[in-house]
């Protein structure tokens, strides 16, 4: 177990890695087959043969102008002489013991987010370069896994193992590193080299669109050296501003960052593991301290943390990531341990070892500063910490979501009168909100359950006109009323909508066995429609006192 690392942010030279993956999809197919251990299901039923699927080239195809292509095959296909672009029917001409599937954008692009997650581990800023790539920004982080070339013959290595063919590139800016690695894998640029590395490079290795590559073409520029060589404005004139751009990041003259999929975090903390861990009590010692060290870290600062990430990567390229959220800002390790228990306790997925996990990385994405409570006139410290505590434990527990506080609205519609939202993000205007007075003494008015959708009742009868009834149905159930209180007349809100509804009369109800009840008769007897017919009013319940 390695001590402890806090990352952070650097101003150093930009140093950006390319990652290209030639053989996505059909790594990403053979992958599914080894994990399943079944035969592959295949597009067409003529590939089938007596070989193995191991030694069977494999090809995945997709229709393009009314014709099934190729679109990505593996080194087995492209040894026999199958290529990209190439009809089916001259693949299956070629070599009709293929294994030929269908083309799944859909996959390929969860498999490359699999493997950016899994590049987190190198770098929190890791950027897709669709369909097939990542760029990575490694400035000022190389140093901690031996240098640059070490990094990067670590990352292949284990992208290698896991069933990837990767290839690599290192450069000051991010169209120099992503032109070298579809020509030169393992090519390391030197700060201030990028032109005479790209140079020799074809002009379609830039990544421009196909009109202006075949334009380049034509016009007798068949290298990124020819285009370099030509006047700027010559080249903006007639290939567009855009491609000026781009040429000028390839050859080191500007430079662009790249667009990581996440916002880096504010603090970063990890342990890396020799010998994998795996079991329950490792890894919340892990957590543990590594909340401790982020605390320890966000202190110096003054700020505390509001949104948390735990960060699994796993021995075969699995990664996992639980996260938490705070209603205030969290400046105790023992807050961070145990919100993260209680999320790992409650997950419906548990968290999956495998066989071990060799990095764990807390993140602290969202900080506050951290403010003292200010005091009341009568010296009393206005301390809601055990409240919030609680919330936060319970939204880590059953989500965030489902732990609500009710703020009061301006209305006197019962259903209306208070709008639920999240208890971690409003508990303090929740807490300072003001509600109707209570009457010391009297019932409250308002029941403690109050219904979202007041439901129907049968009232089978009822002295009229303003009395209550005398026995209701709810729920198959019927009730007879022993006392009552009311009724309370309210209106609707005419000014707020055009539509007519009928007026409410409430009543406050007991029955004999001693409940509770909060009805109400929706419309008046003999209140006529809009339509001048007399409506028959009904009957709902609305609330349970307790």
């Amino acid at each position: 177990m390695s001590a402890s690392s806090v990352t952070s942010r650097s101003v150093t030279r930009r140093r950006i890695l390319s990652l290209w993956l030639p053989r996505l999809p059909t790594d990403r197919i053979a992958r599914a087959l080894l994990r399943s251990g079944e035969p592959a299901e295949t597009c067409d039923t003529q590939s089938r043969s007596t070989k193995t699927k191991e030694t069977s080239p494999r090809i995945v195809v997709a229709k393009q102008n009314n014709g099934l292509v190729i679109t990505a095959l593996d080194d087995a296909a492209a040894r026999i002489g199958l290529a990209i672009g190439q009809p089916l029917a001259n693949a299956r001409a070629i070599c009709p013991d293929s294994e030929v599937f269908d083309a799944d954008e859909t996959a390929d692009s969860k498999a490359l987010s699999g493997i950016a997650d899994w590049c987190d581990r190198f770098t929190p800023l890791v950027a897709l370069d669709p369909p097939h790539g990542l760029l990575l920004d490694i400035t000022g982080c190389a140093h901690l896994f031996g240098g640059e070339a070490a990094l990067m013959r670590q990352l292949c290595s284990a992208l290698k193992r896991q069933g990837f063919d990767v290839s690599a590139a290192i450069a000051g800016t991010s169209a120099c590193a992503r032109a070298l690695t579809r020509h030169a894998h393992g090519r390391i640029v030197a700060p201030g080299e990028e032109a005479g590395a790209v140079a020799a490079l074809p002009v379609f290795a830039l990544g421009a669109d196909d009109a202006i590559t075949r334009g380049l073409r034509r016009a007798g520029l068949k290298t990124v050296g020819d285009v370099a060589a030509r006047g700027r404005h010559e080249i903006a004139a007639r290939f567009s501003a855009a491609f000026t751009a781009l040429l000028e990041q390839a050859l080191g003259q500007s430079d662009a960052p790249i667009n990581p999929r996440k916002p880096l975090p504010d603090f970063i903390v990890e342990k890396r593991f020799a010998e994998p861990i795996a079991t329950d009590g490792a890894i919340a010692m892990t957590l543990a301290s590594l909340a401790r060290t982020l605390i320890a870290a966000m202190e110096k600062q003054g700020k505390g943390a509001r949104r948390l990430e735990a960060v699994f990567f796993r021995t075969d390229g699995a990664v996992r990531v639980i996260a938490v959220e705070t209603g205030r800002p969290v400046t105790r390790g023992e807050t961070i341990d145990r919100l993260f228990r209680e999320r790992l306790d409650a997950l419906a997925d548990p968290l999956d070892p495998g066989f071990g996990f060799d990095l764990v990385r807390l993140s602290a994405v969202r900080t506050d500063l951290v403010i003292q409570e200010q005091r009341d006139l009568d010296t009393h410290v206005r301390d809601n910490d055990e409240v919030a505590a609680l919330v936060d434990r319970l939204a880590a527990r059953i989500g965030s979501q489902r732990v609500v506080v009710h703020l009061p609205q301006d209305t006197h519609i019962p259903e209306r009168a208070s709008f639920p939202v999240p208890a971690q993000q409003h508990l303090a205007a929740a807490m300072r909100a003001e509600w109707p007075a209570r009457i010391e003494g009297e019932p409250p008015l308002r029941p403690l359950r109050m219904f979202a959708r007041p439901e129907p009742i049968e009232v089978t009868l009822a002295e009229v006109p303003d009395k209550p009834p005398r026995h209701f149905t709810w729920r198959r159930v019927t009730h007879t009323v022993v006392r009552a209180e009311g009724p309370e007349r309210i209106a609707m809100e005419w000014w707020r909508t055009q539509e007519v509804r009928p007026t409410r009369d409430y009543f406050r109800v007991e029955d004999e066995a001693g409940l509770r009840f909060w009805l109400y008769r929706d419309g008046l007897y003999n209140e006529a429609a809009g339509n001048g017919e007399a409506v028959p009013p009904k009957w709902f319940l609305h609330g349970l006192f307790a």
